[in-house]
């Protein structure tokens, strides 16, 4: 006879309970506090970890800390566990709001923005990586791993910081904004299959073979998504839509998730890939033939309410807790971090804005777009957290990238509100604006 699972022991038990609890009290009264500030809420979260941690409170007060937040592996990977769980959700649900009929109608424009924003900050990255101290590189990584790593995080956008911030703006139904959010998920979804192929070197190495083998896995699993999930989750959300109420299409979208993530994770990829494309795979999905124009993502709001107001800031809480401060302290760390910071900013806006020119837009709608796109929000977060967990980035670089995470968030409202201001607004836009009001009503 089998002996029974053993059940969590009562006082991890309870340790795990107030550290969810604390953590969420927290990144809400922080958040809620950066909103008044006119700052994203991503700062106030990160916020909580980073005041929690050894930056500040694990300094003043390190036994309050060690009996809160003990080093033990095992108590530690509980929290870890939500917050994984919860940045799986959060790009499934992005995924879901990739709007595909835009990507088409945007196609050549999108895409020129959408490449020059991406390859010239990835360049940078990828030549800072190997210029960097070697203060910055854990030992045992191979510089070329960890400066492809950094030139991912150079190149990352963040759709749902634009589209958060094109909604709260009332810019949604500008060019601009159509625009900047086309670039935004094209950027989304390279980003991902790059930090995928990052992952693997960084795990598996190099070879001919391998590269070989994952290039195969990656068409491999995005022809059967095309071809064989899309029908497959489109008919599990209709028929689950039947029960009359909500739960069972909720319930079927975080399956379909999670098991994208899997499905990647086997295969040797990042999980956030197959969370990425299977949330594509739930927003493209439609209602029944009488109502196909509805998509049924519109009936997951409880799902994208619990992931950005519960799970979510669980994990950019337990992602500040790997930040450390002090490591800015050290004058080597303190020089690179402004000049990543740089380098960041320049080439994201950069490569936005010449695209944008490329394609006969404005100076000012340019700018906007550059704006838009320099912000990198949660989805540099997730990187960051991604290379530390890989063992490619160390505390020092972890942190500095985090802080690119922030600045660049925090400064692309303002530089946006004065672009639009001097963009002139079109009969299309404000017809679509009352069609987006009409839905909102």
């Amino acid at each position: 006879m089998s002996s029974p699972l053993p059940s969590l022991a009562p006082h991890a038990l309870l340790v795990f309970l107030l550290q969810l609890s604390l953590l969420l009290l927290l990144a809400l009264a922080l958040g809620r506090l950066a909103v008044r500030l006119g700052l994203p809420a991503l700062v106030g979260e990160l916020l909580t970890g980073v005041l929690l941690g050894p930056s500040l409170l694990g300094a003043l007060a390190p036994g309050a800390v060690a009996w809160l937040l003990p080093a033990d592996a095992n108590q530690l990977h509980l929290v870890d566990a939500v917050g994984q769980v919860g940045v799986l959700l959060l790009v499934g649900v992005t995924g879901a709001q990739v709007d595909v009929a835009l990507l088409r109608r945007r196609g050549s424009t999108g895409v020129r923005v959408s490449l020059a924003g991406l390859l010239l900050p990835l360049a940078l990255g990828v030549a800072a990586g190997f210029v960097v101290p070697g203060a910055l590189i854990p030992g045992g990584t191979q510089r070329w791993v960890f400066a492809l790593f950094l030139g991912v995080a150079m190149c990352v956008t963040a759709i749902p910081v634009i589209a958060k911030t094109l909604a709260d703006m009332g810019l949604l139904h500008r060019d601009i904004g159509q625009l900047t959010l086309a670039a935004g998920s094209v950027d989304d979804a390279v980003g991902w299959l790059l930090l995928s192929v990052v992952a693997a070197a960084a795990t598996t190495g190099v070879h001919a073979g391998s590269v070989a083998l994952s290039l195969v896995y990656l068409v491999g699993f995005l022809a059967a998504a095309l071809l064989v999930g899309r029908p497959v989750v489109r008919r599990a959300l209709r028929a689950a839509g039947r029960a009359g109420d909500g739960g069972p299409r909720v319930t079927t979208a975080v399956v379909v998730i999670l098991l994208g993530a899997a499905a990647t994770h086997a295969m040797g990829m990042e999980a956030l890939l197959g969370a990425f494309v299977a949330g594509i795979l739930v927003g493209q999905a439609r209602g029944e033939p009488g109502d196909a124009t509805r998509p049924l993502w519109t009936d997951l709001a409880p799902l994208r309410t619990v992931t950005l107001s519960v799970l979510a800031p669980i994990f950019l809480a337990t992602a500040g807790l790997r930040m450390d401060l002090t490591a800015l302290a050290d004058w080597r760390v303190l020089v690179a971090a402004v000049a990543l910071l740089a380098i960041a900013i320049l080439g994201k806006f950069a490569g936005a804005y010449l695209g944008a020119r490329g394609s006969r837009l404005s100076h000012w709608e340019a700018i906007a777009l550059g704006a838009g796109m320099n912000a990198r929000g949660v989805v540099e977060v997730v990187v960051a957290t991604t290379g530390l967990r890989l063992g490619v980035l160390n505390v020092a670089t972890y942190t500095v990238i985090v802080l690119i995470a922030v600045v660049t968030s925090v400064m692309g409202p303002p530089i946006l509100r004065r672009a639009m201001a001097r963009v002139d607004v079109t009969p299309a836009e404000n017809e679509r604006g009352r069609a987006l009001a009409s839905v909102g009503n």
